[in-house]
């Protein structure tokens, strides 16, 4: 299960846990919110796509909420989404807002160090993604320095680098075959990726929340990444009778039919423990040599980016993670 179910939740919680609590007002009527307020609470609050975003902002605007506030809201919306060039491109942004930041107009950050430490969250971000060890290292170590309750929006960042590291080195066996979870003979890893030019392997869980709300995107991803030179295989990790019970039935409500390679992993010698398999759902791109070309979260811009580079004409879909 991905870690932020927002992030915004980490950082807007976190970074205001030292406040003093505001009394409860007296029960009565509920109040209706001006619209200024109603404005401001759609800005943080959006998630849908980035039109919405930028008309969520245009009310902000015209209610008089301040382009700090704005600033903000881009922000948490990308952190949510993982759009993590996204939050690149804004960094020059906070740098210009760093002199003049005005913790009255914050609606996420308690201090001015909150914001630095953003500055240097997005440092490393942008070190991670060149392949900066050092730099990534000194910012985010920078970053955790000037505001420690933030770690856990940190986290993720370090665990990304780690697992990088450790699948430069990891290498898969198109040798090794799977069950298929609706029975019949072992499924070998060659035969699927056979004519194929990567395979995607997709960890999931009937159990997940996450997962279940992301199954009839990734049927889809099954039906049409074959046509486009990606192999897919989803695998359950789990071997229990009542997971691989639920998991069938789950599959057998989709509609259209799912179709393709729904696989159960090894009970000796797991991929899934290979893999460094640690949350669902999980997407691993394998290339032709068993070479690990990206772990992580589906909707990471970098797997789709990776995708693209085997063929040009995939386009990320707008995943339903469940998160909402």
């Amino acid at each position: 299960m991905r870690i932020p179910a927002s992030i915004v939740s980490l950082l807007a919680v976190a970074i205001s846990s030292g406040a003093e609590p505001i009394p409860a007002a007296p029960a009565g009527p509920a109040a209706v919110p001006t619209p200024r307020e109603a404005a401001l609470e759609q800005l943080l609050s959006e998630r849908g796509s980035v039109p919405q975003l930028d008309a969520a902002i245009a009310e902000a605007k015209k209610q008089g909420i301040s382009e700090q506030a704005i600033l903000e809201a881009r922000f948490l919306f990308y952190v949510d989404r993982t759009e993590e060039e996204a939050l690149i491109r804004l960094l020059p942004e906070f740098q210009k807002r760093s002199e003049n930041f005005n913790v009255e107009e914050s609606e996420i950050f308690a201090t001015k160090e909150d914001w630095l430490a953003v500055i240097e969250y997005i440092k490393s971000i942008a070190a991670l993604r060149a392949g900066d060890k050092d730099g990534f290292k000194k910012h985010i170590t920078e970053a955790f320095w000037l505001s420690p309750k933030q770690a856990a929006a940190f986290a993720p960042h370090v665990e990304k680098f780690r697992m990088e590291e450790m699948m430069a080195t990891t290498r898969i066996d198109f040798g090794t075959s799977l069950k298929s979870l609706n029975g019949g003979e072992p499924v070998p890893l060659s035969r699927i990726l056979e004519g194929k030019k990567a395979l995607l392997i997709h960890f999931w869980s009937p159990w997940s929340g996450e997962c279940e709300a992301m199954l009839p995107d990734i049927a889809t991803l099954a039906r049409e990444l074959p046509a486009k030179d990606i192999a897919l295989a989803s695998v359950i990790s789990d071997n229990s009778d009542k997971v691989l019970t639920d998991a069938r039935t789950m599959l057998g409500a989709i509609e259209p039919k799912a179709t393709g390679h729904w696989l159960v992993d090894l009970e000796h010698g797991p991929l899934s423990r290979a893999l460094r398999v640690q949350s669902l759902p999980i997407m691993v791109l394998v290339s032709t040599e068993g070479k690990v070309l990206f772990n992580g979260h589906p909707s990471s811009d970098d797997l789709w980016n990776a995708l693209k580079k085997i063929n040009p004409s995939i386009i990320k879909p707008d995943l339903k993670t469940g998160l909402e």
